[in-house]
């Protein structure tokens, strides 16, 4: 199924991880070879879009290759993957952002800070 993926690839990319995600969890349809975009790779990780055509879900997966085989870990998500591009380099959540913004929260200022 994967085979001229694979091929456009040039086998830098673990395909045996991609057909762990081969349907889509909200409508069960099966994603075609080019639905897969590679984001990013280091080290033997490569981490993966899909978006499936039917009903425009997405996941974002990091794909690890070891010495123990391939694992895959995915977020079903809303994202595009242009979208993941663009947050793949944005600054990191901290601590401090999290309290922040649960302070916002408790004081029931959202929409006051959202004017801002």
């Amino acid at each position: 199924m994967f085979d001229s993926y694979s091929n456009h690839l040039q086998n830098n990319f673990p395909i045996e991880g991609l057909k762990l995600i081969t349907t889509c969890p909200i409508c069960n349809k099966q994603y075609g070879p080019v639905a897969a975009k590679i984001v990013d790779e280091k080290e033997g990780a490569h981490l993966v879009h899909i978006q499936c055509s039917h009903c425009n879900s997405s996941i974002v997966a990091v794909v690890l290759v070891g010495g123990l085989g391939v694992s895959t870990v995915g977020l079903l998500c809303d994202l595009t993957s242009n979208d993941v591009y663009k947050f793949r380099d944005s600054q990191k959540v901290g601590t401090d952002d999290i309290i922040e913004i649960h302070q916002i929260l408790q004081k029931d200022q959202l929409i006051k800070y959202l004017e801002e």
